[in-house]
């Protein structure tokens, strides 16, 4: 969803009239009609009643107006609060992620900062959950998006995706034909997160419920090298489907068949509720646009919005 769209609904919603619209916005009552058919298709409802002389907003319409306004006045307060006559950034937002979210869709959110407040200068830094969490407590983070909150009077958090989980590995390893149990799957060498990480406390119990402990995990902080271990045969994971994607197109990884699913995992976003807030509101109402329209497009049950 752009900018654009949200303002020209905005703006037709006041004019109540297509042919208005498209002169104050400079262009066609064509273009207009195809930004509010890109706008319903996207929400998947009508918003404005056809068929009568007069217009009319649809109760899902009067709904959509309201947050649109929301949205497109942060943005104004946003742009305001980074302007400076002399051209220098007087904000910037410090942006904690772990990697499976800076893999996905972070870049989405900091090109949307960057069309929607140029001068804004956003620090990312990508670390595990603990090290995030930590950092935030002690002021170093205006904003993290990891597996677990930050907890404190100075902080507001909030639900901002699920990754489905699978068992994955090389198809050196795997036997497509076979469906795996907890027990099968425990004899096997097993990759994952250091202990005490959120991944590690779900990989636990997973084993634990069904009195099963791994024989021999490896563990490692980076997906990235996770993946990699994954490829070269060393191992199986319990990982978001959405980080391996590619490799599972390219066939260099192979879903696992399991009888017991691993729970998915959800992304939590953490913010400081009392610094530059005008800012800081923006930057979340883009963020979760950003996991939004990367949740939608993303293939089958792989990634959604709670």
């Amino acid at each position: 969803m752009r900018d654009l769209d949200m303002v020209t609904f905005v703006v037709l919603a006041r004019n109540r009239h297509f042919g208005r619209t498209a002169e104050q916005l400079n262009t066609t009552q064509p273009a207009i009609s195809s930004r509010l058919a890109a706008l319903e298709a996207e929400f998947g409802c009508r918003l404005v009643h056809r068929g009568d002389r007069e217009f009319q907003l649809t109760l899902e319409g009067e709904r959509v107006l309201v947050v649109f306004k929301e949205i497109l006045g942060l943005i104004d307060r946003l742009k305001d609060s980074v302007k400076s006559p002399d051209g220098h950034v007087p904000d910037v937002v410090r942006i904690g992620a772990i990697d499976s979210v800076a893999s996905t869709w972070m870049p989405h959110l900091m090109e949307s900062l960057q069309q929607i407040a140029p001068n804004l200068r956003v620090e990312l830094i990508v670390e595990g959950t603990q090290r995030l969490v930590a950092e935030m407590v002690n002021g170093e983070f205006d904003l993290i998006f990891c597996l677990d909150p930050a907890i404190g009077d100075g902080f507001r958090s909030f639900n901002v995706c699920v990754w489905e989980m699978i068992w994955a590995g090389s198809p050196k390893l795997i036997d497509e034909a076979r469906t795996y149990d907890v027990d099968e799957l425990a004899q096997m060498p097993i990759i994952t997160f250091p202990k005490n990480t959120p991944p590690y406390r779900q990989i636990a119990p997973y084993f634990q419920d069904e009195s099963v402990l791994a024989s021999k995990m490896t563990s490692s902080n980076s997906l990235f090298a996770i993946i990699n271990l994954l490829i070269a045969g060393f191992g199986i994971s319990a990982i978001p489907s959405i980080t391996i994607q590619r490799e599972l197109e390219m066939g260099l990884l192979r879903p696992i068949d399991v009888s017991k699913r691993f729970p998915p995992m959800p992304i939590i976003g953490t913010y400081q509720s009392s610094t530059h807030q005008d800012v800081i509101q923006v930057v979340v109402e883009q963020a979760r646009r950003s996991a939004r329209d990367f949740c939608d497009n993303a293939a089958g049950k792989t990634a959604w919005i709670i």
